[in-house]
């Protein structure tokens, strides 16, 4: 739905600009013969051996119908008219697909301020907003929130320094965190000397390469041969990489990804996700907006039940990009898995929320009570919570 309304908009929009271009275009066509229509006369009277008012009116009728029968005032009347109606259209369609008041939508939530302040502050400083991440944090009187702002730094100087082809704060970096790194499962480190090797390669020579390959490669031969000797064999086209079948190392695209990828592990390391939460939050809050504020049309006049509700009556269809664990529906009951009602594994394999195994068994833990999907007995007491 959300689709469907973001592409009604698009197109009102696309008529809108190709009407005014349409209208603009013809409306100086016009201008531009009048201009020159305007320039003959002009000229006519200037050159013209008489300077009697005779002639001068008569060319002044002429110029008077020339401009008549380029630009009748109906004509260009029609044309503005024509664009004054699809702009005239288009806020009224951006009032129905959007509606100003998002107040109604609002629910009452206990927010933890200190959480939220910590991360509007994270924010900042992931933006590399550091005054703007200071001031914020003074004036919310939250020094604590100001504990991210030392490792989003040391980020922010890495990546600077990759923008302008400088390996060695990354380096060292993954040096310091080699460890860490390693139970990980991640090998930017060996991408960063990989890169470093190339880097070398290319400005210093073959000999100067194979001496850092011998020290810097090495330790990681015994998990990464193939990478290694992809590498090996850059040597070979020491002089002309650029036309070898391993030019995208010197790419940009692959130097950004390179960036991306120690972004993801810096903040793996320091744990804070790659994506800005507030970012996150705010987007798909915007996504699921057009669907409360239908619920809300809906449930007019029963704002105190709105305010109580624990969850929505609604299903909230958000992109995959914001879908960051599964949501649980009881295939009896039908409700959704949360805190107080868990998921729980059955010894059959099958899974069913705790209130449900609760009526099931009669609230009682060694009671034997039959799976509602398959011929197997199963007690209470037995089942294991899966999460929350």
């Amino acid at each position: 739905m959300a689709l469907l309304t973001l592409l009604n908009t698009f197109n009102a929009f696309d008529r809108v600009t190709k009407k005014h271009k349409s209208s603009s275009a013809k409306s100086q066509e016009i201008i531009e013969q009048i201009g020159q229509e305007i320039e003959q006369a002009l000229s006519q009277i200037e050159s013209g051996g008489s300077t009697s008012s005779t002639d001068h009116k008569l060319i002044l009728s002429d110029l008077r119908a020339k401009l008549k029968e380029i630009a009748p005032p109906s004509q260009l009347e029609g044309t503005q008219k024509e664009l004054n109606v699809v702009l005239s259209k288009y806020p009224k369609l951006l009032e129905k697909y959007f509606n100003p008041d998002i107040s109604k939508a609002y629910c009452n939530v206990d927010f933890d301020s200190h959480i939220v302040n910590q991360i509007i502050a994270s924010h900042f400083y992931r933006c590399c907003q550091f005054d703007v991440g200071d001031c914020f944090v003074d004036e919310s009187k939250e020094p604590e929130a100001a504990t991210n702002k030392s490792p989003f730094l040391e980020m922010n100087q890495i990546l600077v320094a990759i923008k302008s082809r400088n390996l060695k704060p990354a380096l060292s970096w993954a040096s310091n965190n080699h460890e860490q790194l390693k139970q990980n499962g991640s090998d930017i480190e060996l991408k960063l000397h990989g890169l470093q090797f190339v880097e070398i390669l290319q400005k210093r020579g073959r000999d100067e390469a194979l001496k850092y390959a011998r020290t810097f490669l090495t330790p990681f031969a015994s998990n990464h041969m193939a990478e290694i000797q992809k590498l090996m064999v850059c040597l070979l086209w020491a002089e002309r990489l650029d036309s070898s079948p391993y030019a995208e190392l010197l790419s940009s695209s692959f130097w950004d990804k390179l960036a991306e990828e120690l972004t993801r592990q810096f903040c793996n390391l320091i744990g804070q996700a790659y994506d800005s939460p507030l970012s996150v939050t705010i987007a798909a809050g915007v996504q699921g907006l057009p669907t409360l504020l239908k619920l809300m049309n809906v449930m007019t006049g029963k704002e105190q039940e709105w305010q109580s509700m624990q969850q929505l009556p609604v299903a909230m269809d958000l992109d995959r990009e914001f879908q960051f664990h599964s949501i649980f529906v009881c295939p009896v009951s039908w409700d959704q898995a949360n805190e107080e009602n868990p998921p729980m594994l059955l010894s059959c394999g099958h899974v069913l929320c705790k209130q449900s195994i609760t009526k099931l068994s009669k609230n009682n833990s060694t009671r034997p009570f039959k799976c509602p999907y398959c011929p197997s007995e199963v007690e209470a007491g037995q089942c294991r919570q899966l999460y929350f």
